[in-house]
């Protein structure tokens, strides 16, 4: 089956091709590369993490999201029980993290890609696990940009003895992760349920005691109606509230549409606008159904993402992204799974009421021209990445260019009254606020992989260089 899938790392995305050149669809190879993210690109995701997924079936044209990020677990949580560090991008950007045992919340990224799967996948379960129990098992050499993100998150990856023994590869070294294959290889033969109620459960339990074996019992995948706005054209469609990424790039977008303008200082005045307007229930207006007027809550998500964007010759379209935010550091004894550090957010004290669904940033996106897929995107970088999807949506469809140049494009964001900006980005018309100009392109920005397929039908796809990404296009 033709396709192609763009994701966070080369090998992630070679995985997703063969799954579609051996005639999967989509979302098998969203399933595929999922797995094999863990391995390839273990900071950032696992089955310690939390997710979505939003497929586009060619067959009916239905477009749904399916949400299986963290829920708070009944124990609660209690932020002074949390380890704190810092996160310096060297550009006097430091991100403040929680993390440790306390900051885990309940995971949904196994259940989520076999609920994708059983609704939507074509091929074999365990065929789509295989890949990644090889690569967890024989390893993969660490790139450069997989040992930056090594570095700059060194003070949570390496902050316990499991981690300290997995991230001492440095580039062009090999990462192996054999608790971790041993974990995969259970996931193919039982099913995802050998994590919430079977033989591995207690050791995610032993890792972080808030979470108890009726919080992973109780774990559901939720299936939502995407946000969805016109914009030049076409219709852009997103992840819907709880979660707040999707809705404020749609809003951004709809003032991009009503200024008619699209260079750098509209982009900066609609992040302006998208900060000022989280926590207004009036966003919940762009969402149709039963979520309307639901408050947004002001949060970001920790920025250790990844994202796999596939289209297949059908027609099929899935977006996915997955996060561990930037990991506690905890590993569950055993498994090869380090948790999440999503509770560990500062700003969500107050709203952690157990079994509550968090709210996200993460915002797996499609664009759809007269009824079929245009543009697959999404992005990694906490309140970035809604900067970074919408000036991708602007590119390729207010400015035509191409899913490439799009991608690759210099990138602003704009962040209390500051405007960062990549080398190259034009700051010409930026008068009034404060530049910060960068002097490198850097993963700070978001991590976006894009897969187009323009009027002529030809599909062309593209990972982000920041971040290490690839894409690969199947004829």
């Amino acid at each position: 089956m033709q396709g192609a899938i763009a994701a966070g790392h080369p090998v992630t995305a070679a995985v997703g091709a063969q799954v579609l050149a051996d005639g999967g669809n989509a979302v098998d190879a969203a399933v595929a590369a999922g797995f094999a993210s863990w391995v390839t690109e273990s900071p950032l995701t696992g089955p310690g993490g939390g997710g979505f997924m939003l497929v586009h079936r060619a067959s009916d044209r239905s477009t749904r999201v399916l949400d299986f990020f963290v829920t708070v677990p009944g124990g609660g949580a209690d932020p002074a029980a949390m380890e704190s560090t810092d996160v310096d991008f060297s550009t006097g950007a430091v991100v403040p993290y929680l993390m440790g045992p306390a900051s885990a919340a309940v995971p949904g990224v196994p259940l989520g890609l076999e609920a994708a799967w059983r609704q939507f996948g074509s091929r074999p379960w365990a065929e789509l696990v295989e890949p990644a129990i090889a690569l967890a098992r024989e390893g993969v050499d660490v790139l450069p940009e997989q040992a930056y993100l090594h570095e700059l998150l060194a003070s949570i990856l390496r902050s316990r003895p499991e981690g300290r023994a997995l991230y001492a590869a440095k580039s062009g070294e090999r990462l192996r992760m054999p608790e971790l294959a041993d974990t995969l290889r259970r996931i193919a033969d039982e099913g995802a349920a050998t994590l919430y109620t079977g033989e591995l459960a207690p050791a995610i339990c032993a890792a972080a005691p808030q979470i108890s074996p009726s919080d992973l019992a109780g774990y559901r995948v939720i299936r939502r109606r995407p946000v969805s706005v016109p914009f030049r054209g076409c219709e852009f469609r997103s992840n819907p509230p709880p979660s707040s990424g999707g809705v404020l790039i749609a809003y951004g977008l709809r003032l991009l549409d009503a200024w008619c303008r699209y260079d750098t200082r509209a982009v900066a005045d609609a992040m302006r606008e998208q900060a000022a307007a989280r926590g207004s229930s009036f966003l919940s207006d762009l969402y149709r159904g039963g979520l309307a007027r639901r408050l947004i809550s002001p949060v970001d998500a920790p920025s250790a993402t990844t994202h796999i964007s596939v289209v297949d010759g059908r027609g099929n379209a899935a977006s996915m992204s997955c996060s561990t935010g930037a990991g506690s550091g905890v590993f569950a004894p055993g498994t090869g799974i380090q948790l999440n550090n999503m509770l560990g957010e500062s700003d969500l004290a107050g709203l952690h009421k157990p079994g509550r669904r968090l709210t996200s940033m993460m915002a797996p996106s499609i664009c759809f021209a007269d009824g079929r897929p245009r543009l697959v995107v999404g992005s990694a970088g906490s309140a970035r990445l809604r900067g970074a999807i919408m000036q991708i949506v602007v590119n390729v469809l207010a400015l035509g260019m191409g899913v490439e140049e799009a991608v690759e494009r210099p990138r602003v964001h704009w962040e209390d009254a500051i405007v960062d900006a990549e080398p190259g980005a034009d700051v010409t018309g930026l008068d009034g606020y404060d530049v910060r100009q960068w002097n490198r392109k850097d993963l700070y920005f978001g991590g976006a992989n894009a897969v187009e397929r323009p009027a002529d039908g030809r599909l062309a796809a593209a990972g982000d260089s920041r971040r290490g990404g690839a894409a690969v296009v199947v004829e």
